[in-house]
């Protein structure tokens, strides 16, 4: 399998991986705006515009985009993180023009009607409201928020309803107008693809687009602070975070492996000590997530009001214990679960195109499969401890409680046990 990389006068990027033995392909368009690419009033507009890519064109309507995909049985969808929105589609091979010329005409000459914006208001605020409904889902942006405090990367992708109420087509096409530039733009594609047919198809597509200057996000400044939401619930939803490396750090990998040993399966030591041993949880997990310039390890468990307050402590008491006696079976298991779960996943075209585009963003290029099996390979025990003594050291932890919460520890308390 080899990647190719190629790259438009106007800075427009094709990226793609011929898949040997595959008759369907995944193409998309991945584009480096996000949520912490809003400003204050724009929070929500980019996942606003993500809905609204598919309620119309000049040359199509709703119903059109939906049936030439699914005529040819395909499938098509986006999606918006923080740091990219995301329009790609999964077909057979003899269809890879069509899904292109489709995903350039909604990422290109969206409509944004009245009648349109308004039904699709409609279903984001129905999408926010189910958001609040459902806690271990809504923590997670309160967590973000109490960590990044008034800072673009720290809002909700979603965006607060008073703010997703006032949207109209101006603040649609200023966002577009900003951020959706050639250089801004990724054409990602794995499977039965052919590059060279690919960047013909781009120079046709977006070969006219006039390069503009790109805007850089704002910097994250992880901060130390907590949010307590004490309802009436069945459950008391706790998650910790901690700063983690970015996507380009050297320890990017350590981190990785630390998270993954304390919490990222049923042989982790949050899993064994919580569930297993003192039965105060169902759920419970550790992982790290990465951002540009800055990450998050996160640990998350659902338990009872009496128990709330056990299980934060035994959770500060795990994570030093961890960064004491790390043990060397401990990260090895960790490492082959990693290695495991990359390669696996790229097994799908899809899940491929995806890491294609999201690699070429970070690093200017498509680093070899074999760099990140190495890296892994290299993360050894005394790393895994160092890393783990050094964030926890650092002493910046964010807090988010919901919930039965009265028995629930501040964060002070917490801090002053990790220091103990």
């Amino acid at each position: 399998m080899s990647v190719q990389v190629t790259t438009l006068p106007n800075g427009f990027r094709i990226v793609s991986e011929h898949m040997p033995g595959l008759q369907s392909a995944t193409v998309g368009i991945w584009i480096e705006a996000g949520a912490r690419h809003e400003a204050e009033d724009q929070n929500g507009v980019a996942h606003f515009l993500e809905h609204m890519a598919f309620k119309g064109t000049a040359r199509r309507s709703a119903l059109q985009i939906a049936e030439e995909i699914e005529d040819v049985g395909g499938y098509i969808n986006a999606y918006t993180s923080r740091e990219m929105t995301a329009y790609y589609a999964r077909i057979l091979k003899p269809d890879v023009a069509l899904a292109l010329d489709v995903l350039a005409d909604i990422v290109l000459n969206p409509a944004f009607e009245a009648r349109e914006i308004e039904v699709e208001r409609g279903v984001i605020l129905q999408e926010i409201g189910q958001a609040l409904d459902t806690p271990d889902d809504i923590i997670f942006d309160w967590l973000q928020e109490t960590a990044y405090p008034s800072q673009p990367i720290g809002r909700s992708i979603l965006g607060p309803s008073a703010r997703v109420s006032g949207f109209a087509e101006g603040d649609l096409r200023r966002f577009v107008g900003d951020h959706y530039g050639p250089g801004q733009m990724i054409l990602a594609a794995a499977g039965a693809v052919d590059h060279d047919a690919l960047v013909r198809m781009a120079e046709g597509l977006f070969g006219h687009l006039a390069a503009k200057p790109v805007r850089p996000a704002d910097a994250a400044r992880f901060h130390n602070g907590e949010r307590r939401e004490d309802r009436s619930l069945e459950q008391a939803h706790f998650a910790l975070a901690l700063e983690a490396p970015d996507y380009r750090s050297e320890d990017f990998y350590t981190s990785q492996v630390f998270a993954n040993a304390l919490g990222g399966g049923m042989s982790s030591r949050l899993f064994q000590r919580l569930r297993e041993d003192r039965g105060l949880c169902y759920t419970v997990f550790a992982q790290s997530g990465a951002y540009f310039d800055t990450g998050m390890i996160t640990i998350y468990a659902g338990t009872g009001a009496d128990e709330v307050g056990e299980l934060a402590e035994l959770t500060i008491d795990e994570l030093k214990r961890a960064a004491e006696d790390m043990s060397d079976a401990e990260v090895a298991r960790a490492c082959a679960q990693m290695k495991a779960g990359l390669l696996m996943g790229l097994e799908s075209p899809s899940s491929r195109a995806e890491r294609l585009a999201k690699l070429l963003s970070i690093w200017g290029r498509v680093p070899d499969l074999s760099e990140a099996i190495a890296r892994i390979d290299a993360v050894n025990t005394a790393g895994v401890r160092a890393h783990a003594q050094g964030l926890l050291g650092q002493s910046s932890m964010a807090l988010a409680l919901y919930g039965p919460i009265a028995r629930a520890p501040r964060l002070l308390h917490l801090s002053e046990r990790l220091a103990a």
